[in-house]
């Protein structure tokens, strides 16, 4: 008697890999593409004389440097972190910049905060080690990744390093009590004005015209970041515009008058 002829069955998606072939998966080629990663140097950052490195010697750079592996690209209107995600990580704004928005329990969203390069993010979530906030790019960043508790162990090594962070900490201290006077004392005009100053500064610090710049955030963000309603904001620039206060073009303001702008 013959013994009849095995016909192995073939894969449909491979003719010429039989069916019952086990075939070893590539997960990682399965995996989502995540957001563009290039190493981080602290030494070569334009931005190191505001950010993390601040005061550190040209000893201790390379330390840190260590911890931060890579700079990652978060694109406009995308979210690095979200509110009750665990917290692990600090990062500092490379370039671009980004809004915190804290959102109440009736869905309301609060803008909480602007962060340009060269300044942290992420220590709302040092209390409970869960973020309190979303962090929405404002347009096309980039952020570097420092994982806590790495951090705390180079803290721990380094003093100046943890100076450096405890400044850090108390500068949200000082920003946040300067939020609660700009919207519990100051009139729409004032609160205006200040946010405008402070714009014009922070570009100053970072070799940005202070005169000239473009405003990422829209009207109704800046509203909500004021306490004010998107019509109180465009009627406060537009009376600022009119008595040659500032010039605006789209999104684009250029301050005219500091002197005024002070006097307010």
């Amino acid at each position: 008697m013959r013994t009849p002829t095995v016909v192995p069955l073939r894969n449909p998606r491979n003719p010429d890999i039989p069916a019952n072939t086990v075939v070893p998966i590539n997960r990682a080629a399965a995996r989502p593409t995540p957001a563009v990663r290039k190493n981080a140097n602290c030494s070569s950052c334009s931005m190191r004389h505001l950010c993390l490195p601040q005061g550190l010697s040209a000893e201790e750079i390379p330390k840190l440097e260590a911890l931060i592996c890579t700079a990652q690209t978060v694109k406009r209107g995308a979210t690095l972190y979200r509110s009750g995600e665990p917290f692990s990580n600090l990062y500092a704004v490379r370039s671009g910049s980004l809004k915190t928005v804290l959102t109440h329990r009736d869905g309301r969203e609060q803008v909480t905060g602007i962060h340009l390069a060269g300044e942290a993010l992420g220590l709302d979530g040092i209390s409970n080690d869960t973020h309190t906030c979303n962090a929405i790019a404002l347009e096309d960043s980039s952020v570097c990744t420092v994982p806590y508790d790495a951090l705390k162990t180079l803290c721990r090594e380094t003093a100046s390093m943890q100076h450096r962070l405890h400044k850090l900490m108390g500068e949200q201290i000082v920003r946040e009590t300067s939020q609660m006077m700009l919207l519990g004392s100051l009139n729409a005009e004032e609160r205006v004005a200040t946010f405008l100053l402070d714009v014009s500064e922070r570009n100053a610090k970072r070799g940005y015209s202070p005169s000239e710049f473009h405003l990422r955030l829209t009207r109704q963000e800046m509203g909500s970041y004021l306490g004010m309603t998107l019509e109180t904001v465009s009627r406060m620039l537009s009376r600022f515009q009119k008595r040659g206060i500032i010039e605006m073009q789209g999104k684009l303001i250029r301050i005219a008058d500091f002197t005024a702008l002070r006097s307010m």
